[in-house]
């Protein structure tokens, strides 16, 4: 919220593909430099690319639209993102904190497959995105203005079916000669660029209450005075001397002091970026991660999420395969089991953000989509020539190792491990975190509560009429299946009839159907009597839970307990 009480911070993502000048737009657009910005790293400087999140500021006056509002100055807060295609999970860790995305396009080449990348990840994390067209110094004065018209129409009809659609494009020039010409030279249009920033900027919703939760990028030691943490505070406030906990160390310290750029302040909020300062820890445990209030903040082996598949994945997202999956600042392999709600209820809608462990889940082969091969399936397990695609679709995640995160925040699954040169957007879905599990032991606590189950369908037939309500069935079952699982269950004669299975009838697998609604029919009792043409009986939804494991399907011949 304040810096000074007066200030309104305000977080802009710079993104975009390599070398599409996104770090000499911040630098012409910036007056304060913090410790992050500018590729101070020195890896960076080498390579002449961005390797981590920068950040810088600038400051203005209020703008008119947010007169009245308590605020007398606007802070754009930068947020210089790496456009390097192996560094995409950095990016996706910046884009968590942004108010408004500026998206970077080289004018002589347009969209390319890292600033792709970047257009998918603001659809997730924003709702406001700025495009500039950069580097216009390179095309030719007398073609110019043609040049950059049909890079907007391009852009334009790129943005058609995103939430960005109608955002302003507005070119510029960075710095006019390219990273060699002299720090002295002025920018073109950049003026331009921070009024169109400014009429863009909004209110955002800064919560101070609850507990305090702060991205830290960065932590370096300043001799004489301690430990700095600089990041942007996700949730609540924090004061000076307050206790603070690095969760992933398992370290509770009391802040010393606080900065916003370099100007001392003894209170922020929600929004803002900070300084900590605390004693008596080193700067190389810690070079990303989280600071919270004490105990606020758990570590987690598991997950539930919700989760929608990006659309621009050309892949297959399939349950038991292996995605990068990042949370706030963390990107961990996890494990994925994809499950929906039963297809009777694929249209029933749950509140958001909360799962009912109540209900009742199907298990799926992988995520339903009209263009999966799950959805092919579905038509067969629904008996249905349309298509049915569910509502919502939840994930459950079992990390590689385990992750610290708050509730209900941002989740992304990736393959980073396609190749980077490949043309191919290799983010593949999206969701938000609703459940963690902190026991290790998870597959003992926590699964057997999770209904989630599978559909078998499997016929047999009616050996014989035991009474009018009950009859045998065979060739169902294994002779070793423990058919006292699925007691219970129901199951449909070819004739029309509804019943349930009793339990076991002898030892070599056959079974007692009841049809406990009407006395059996005489076309039943004929056909089996008669000897012609027995009955068969299927099972519509014979069901069994996918946890605990030792209730999983052993074959596609048999259900039953495997060893």
């Amino acid at each position: 919220m304040a810096l000074e009480g007066r200030t309104l911070n305000f977080n802009v993502g710079v993104l975009g593909h390599i070398d599409s000048g996104k770090t000499s737009l911040a630098k012409a657009l910036s007056t304060t430099a913090s410790t992050a910005a500018f590729d101070k790293n020195p890896q960076s400087k080498e390579r002449g690319i961005t390797l981590d999140l920068g950040f810088s500021s600038f400051s203005v006056p209020i703008p008119e639209h947010l007169a009245g509002t308590g605020y007398q100055r606007l802070q754009f807060t930068l947020v210089d993102c790496p456009g390097h295609a192996s560094l995409i999970r950095t990016i996706i860790g910046g884009a968590q904190i942004i108010d408004l995305m500026m998206l970077v396009i080289d004018v002589t080449k347009g969209m390319q497959t890292q600033s792709a990348e970047c257009l998918v990840i603001g659809q997730i994390a924003c709702n406001k995105m700025v495009v500039v067209l950069n580097k216009i110094d390179l095309l030719a004065e007398n073609k110019r203005q043609a040049a950059i018209d049909k890079m907007t129409k391009k852009m334009q009809k790129t943005l058609e079916n995103t939430k960005f659609h109608g955002s302003p494009i507005i070119s510029v020039a960075a710095k006019p000669g390219g990273p060699e010409a002299p720090e002295s030279v002025t920018g073109l249009g950049v003026s331009d660029l921070i009024e169109l920033l400014m009429s863009h900027t909004y209110l955002p919703q800064r919560d101070p209450q609850g507990p305090f939760l702060m991205a830290v990028d960065h932590c370096f030691s300043i001799k004489g005075q301690g430990t700095v943490m600089t990041g942007t505070i996700l949730s609540g406030s924090i004061s000076l001397n307050d206790n603070v906990e690095i969760p992933a160390l398992k370290v509770t310290k009391k802040v010393k002091s606080m900065q916003m750029f370099h100007k001392p302040v003894s209170q922020a909020v929600q929004g803002d970026r900070l300084g900590i300062c605390v004693t008596q820890f080193d700067p190389k445990l810690l070079e990303r991660g989280l600071v919270c209030t004490p105990e606020s903040l758990h570590t987690i082996h598991a997950a539930i999420i919700s989760v929608n598949k990006i659309p621009y994945y050309k892949g297959s997202l399939q349950t038991k395969a292996k995605f990068h999956i990042t949370v706030s600042h963390e990107t961990v392999m996890a494990k994925v089991t994809f499950f929906s709600l039963p297809p009777a209820s694929f249209n029933e809608e749950l509140p958001a953000n909360v799962f009912d462990f109540g209900k009742e889940y199907l298990y799926q082969d992988g995520y339903i989509s009209k263009d999966s091969k799950n959805s092919e399936q579905n038509k067969v397990d629904n008996h249905q020539g349309e298509e049915a695609i569910p509502k919502q679709q939840w994930a459950l995640l079992e990390f590689e190792k385990p992750v610290t995160c708050p509730k209900l925040c941002l989740v992304i699954g990736s393959k980073l491990d396609t190749d980077i040169h490949s043309n191919t957007c290799r983010l593949a879905f999206h969701g938000v975190l609703i459940e963690g599990v902190e026991d290790k032991n998870y597959s003992e606590s926590f699964l057997p509560n999770l209904k989630v189950y599978k559909l078998k369908h499997k016929e047999g037939q009616v050996e014989r009429v035991n009474d009018d309500y009950c009859i045998i069935g065979r060739s169902l079952f294994k002779k070793e299946t423990n058919i006292q699982l699925f007691v219970g269950l129901k199951v449909k004669l070819s004739t029309g009839e509804d019943g349930v299975i009793e339990g076991s009838f002898g030892q070599s697998g056959k079974f007692k159907i009841r049809i406990p609604s009407h006395r059996l029919t005489w076309a039943v009792k004929s056909n089996v009597l008669g000897g012609t043409n027995p009955p068969y009986t299927r099972f519509l939804c014979e069901r069994f839970s996918f946890f605990p494991l030792q209730y999983m399907v052993t074959s596609s011949q048999d259900i039953g307990r495997s060893d």
